[in-house]
Order: structure tokens, then sequence, then C-alpha cells
């Protein structure tokens, strides 16, 4: 699989960084931790508009201002319609740009409209605007989140795309099923995939798929003497298309459990041992 965005094998989810109430410089710390690891792309995961945890991040990194040239930002920006998704994109790079004091963005993932909308018009509009902003120097790469094969084939011939994030983890497959990660193989684009770990909840899930799962993945785990969070993370990198896992954790510890998944190979047989385990009844 492309990497044209150069993503660090793990990338770090800020979404959650204004609840865990930091300092500048405990902010500042969880970068440089990350980064000391090669976890050195961050997903600031911004989908409402509001730049907050992109300010957050700003004033952590105008601490060490040169830590920037070690780091990937990736941003995301929601698209109201095909008229206004040129207007959407320019507000979204330079709200983004101001808010996190850098005068450019390695990835932005855009989320399509969410009403009905000619894709077509969205992808030529989408096209024109970032192609713009490229030769500005404001945006290195563009990507798309949680879309359909569809959309992304049409902005795809238009523009090429880095990359397509989307939902996956044990507890969620929804993307092996309906053609997503099938797609990104067929078209050489590297995934990824946020919620890797479905938010916490396959480490304390009280549901029966949870519970299944954990009690799954604890035993196989023990086999390989490694944790459960390493193992579903291998899960996930499994898969052809190898996504790459996004973590939206306030631990270094898990970002580097996730890296540590790489030396982890999963055959056929346990693959769909944690796959059926984490599955819902047919």
């Amino acid at each position: 699989m492309r990497n044209p965005a150069g993503l660090s094998p793990v990338v770090a989810g800020a979404w959650r960084l204004a609840d865990w109430q930091w300092t500048p410089q405990q902010r500042l710390a969880w970068i440089e931790g990350n980064a000391d690891i090669g976890v050195t792309s961050i997903d600031h995961a911004d989908a409402d508009g509001s730049h907050g945890v992109e300010r957050l991040l700003g004033e952590a990194l105008a601490l060490r201002p040169a830590l920037r040239r070690q780091l990937q930002l990736v941003g995301t920006c929601r698209l109201r319609s095909a008229h206004t998704a040129a207007t959407d994109l320019r507000g979204s790079v330079d709200g983004t740009l101001q808010a996190l004091g850098t005068d450019h963005l390695d990835l932005l993932l855009i989320h399509l409209p969410a009403a009905p909308a000619d894709m077509h018009a969205v992808a030529d509009a989408v096209a024109a605007e970032a192609a713009g902003l490229r030769r500005a120097g404001k945006l290195r790469h563009l990507g798309v989140g949680n879309t359909t094969p569809a959309p992304l084939a049409a902005l795809h011939q238009r523009l090429p795309l880095a990359t397509h994030q989307v939902e996956l983890s044990p507890l969620q497959q929804r993307a092996l099923h309906d053609g997503t990660l099938g797609q990104c193989q067929a078209l050489g684009l590297q995934p990824m995939a946020w919620a890797p770990l479905a938010g916490g909840r396959l480490f304390t899930g009280q549901d029966a798929i949870a519970c299944r799962l954990r009690t799954t993945l604890e035993h196989l785990a023990a086999q390989r003497g490694i944790n459960i969070t390493t193992l579903a993370i291998a899960w996930v990198l499994a898969h052809p298309s190898q996504p790459m896992p996004v973590l939206g954790s306030r631990r270094i510890g898990v970002a580097q459990d996730a890296l540590a998944a790489r030396a982890v190979p999963l055959d056929a047989a346990t693959w769909q041992q944690i796959s059926a385990a984490g599955s819902a009844p047919a």
C-alpha cells in the first residue's frame, strides 16, 4: 500500500484532548512522548468546525516550534453541499492553520455531505479548490473519512486521494463487509482505522459480544505473551489493506502496545477466531 502523506504506522488521535484538561506543557509532553516512539502523526478530528482541539495543540506546539518539522498534522472538514464544498474546504484549511499556528496541513480528511448530493459536482469543486490550496502551500494531501465506495471513486478520479479513514475494530467490522477496505486495497490506498479498540468497549464493555471477545483475546494473548491491546491491533493490521490505527489515548503506553503489534503475525484461523468472537450472531 502507498502512504503518500507519510503518516506514522500508528496515528495519535487528539479528539479527546479537551476532556483531558491538560496544561499546554502537559499537551506538549504528550506530543513529544508519542514522537519519541515514532508516532509522529496527529489527527485533530475537529469535525464540528470549532477548531477547539487544534487551538489546544497549537498552544502546545508554540512552546517548541521546531517540533512541527517532525510531525504530520491531520485535519478534518465537513462539507455541507456541492454548492458550498469549495468555501467549506477553504474555510476549514484556513481556520485549522490559524488555530495550529502553522503554515501547512499535511493531510485533510473530508466528510461528504450528509444530505443527498451530486457526487460528481462535489468532486469537481473539491478537486479545484484543493489544487489551489496545494499551489499556495497550505495543503499537501487530501483524504476522505467514513464514506462509501461510490463517492470515493468519484473523488479519486478527479483528485487522487491519500487515504480513507474508517471505523474498524474486532467489535466494528462493517468496513470489512461493505466493500470499503476492498476498494482501498484495489486502489492502493492505505486506510486509517479509527476506534481500533472500540472506544474502550473492548476492555470495559459488559454486553455479551464484548465479554465474549475479551475472553477470546485474553486467551489468545496469553498464549503469545502479549496483552490484548497488542493483539486487537494486530487483528486490524492483518487486513491486506494495511490499516493505520488511530488511537485516542492519553497514555503513551497504549501507542507502544499498538506499535508492538507490527511484530505479531496472525494466521488466518486466529484472525477468523477473533472476528467471530467480535461479531453478532448471524
